[in-house]
């Protein structure tokens, strides 16, 4: 009838709960001042009330406290209205009110300001923390940039001993703000295959390269994928005899048993 749903959590992936906790975190920010402050407000017989009494006026103050994500309060999103505070159920045509009731309202006042400025002053110092190490990037075409490791799958070596980053590279373009193209794959490919011992050719082409007919041959090393084969001529293929004896062979074999 709400039209709600749930959302599991899976494992370790806390980023599910992160509204919970970003909501616990600013009650407990709230909840330290004012054990640690107290309260300004004091009655006439000078009185400061116990913070655990204030935790209505702390939970108020939140539910109809302005929310910078969805720019309104956590009550006006869920019920489509906010709360009316004591000061609402006052009759207004009242001549005089009960002493107990003013004392009442007045530290209720004081309470549901002090939690708005603890609120905004959390936040302000929250964003603060939040921006100052989650700046985004200015790249530009020219910069030097690292690019990291996680995806590769052509680098050898046990993971955890691998380099977290390799470059630094060269910025070619700019597409986006997180998007960019650099020369990382030209060099990552020249010098990190060479590190694998050749596995098999795998085919063989004849191309013209500066004015000249020259033979290449597809080649596949061990323990990597196919995205990391390389087309090379025969000199630069280690053990390059061997290999291609063995491609001819079977290139013999296929075309005698066809099918």
């Amino acid at each position: 009838m709400l039209s709600t749903k749930l959302a599991f959590s899976t494992a370790y992936r806390p980023q599910t709960d992160a509204l919970a906790e970003r909501m616990i975190q600013t009650m407990e920010d709230i909840l330290r001042r004012l054990c640690e402050y107290g309260m300004k407000y004091k009655d006439h017989e000078g009185y400061t009330p116990d913070w655990v009494t204030l935790i209505p006026a702390v939970k108020l103050a939140y539910n109809t406290s302005q929310h910078s994500t969805t720019g309104k309060s956590p009550s006006l999103v869920e019920k489509g209205w906010n709360p009316l505070f004591p000061v609402d159920h006052l009759k207004k045509n009242l001549l005089t009110i009960h002493p107990t009731a003013k004392e009442f309202h007045d530290m209720w006042n004081k309470a549901c300001d002090t939690e708005a400025k603890c609120i905004a002053e959390t936040k302000e110092y929250n964003k603060q923390r939040w921006d100052k190490s989650h700046m985004e990037p200015d790249f530009k075409e020219g910069d030097q940039v690292l690019v990291p490791t996680l995806n590769f799958n052509n680098l050898k070596g046990p993971k955890k001993m691998r380099d977290s980053f390799v470059g630094p590279f060269t910025i070619i373009k700019v597409i986006g703000k997180m998007q960019l193209r650099s020369n990382s794959q030209r060099k990552l490919l020249g010098n990190m295959q060479h590190s694998h011992p050749v596995k098999n050719i795998i085919k063989a082409r004849n191309i013209r390269l500066n004015g000249k007919d020259q033979r290449q041959y597809l080649v596949r090393f061990k323990n990597q994928t196919s995205d990391t084969d390389k087309w090379s001529v025969e000199d630069a293929i280690p053990d390059g005899n061997l290999h291609l004896r063995r491609f001819r062979a079977f290139r013999r074999n296929e075309q005698s048993h066809p099918g």
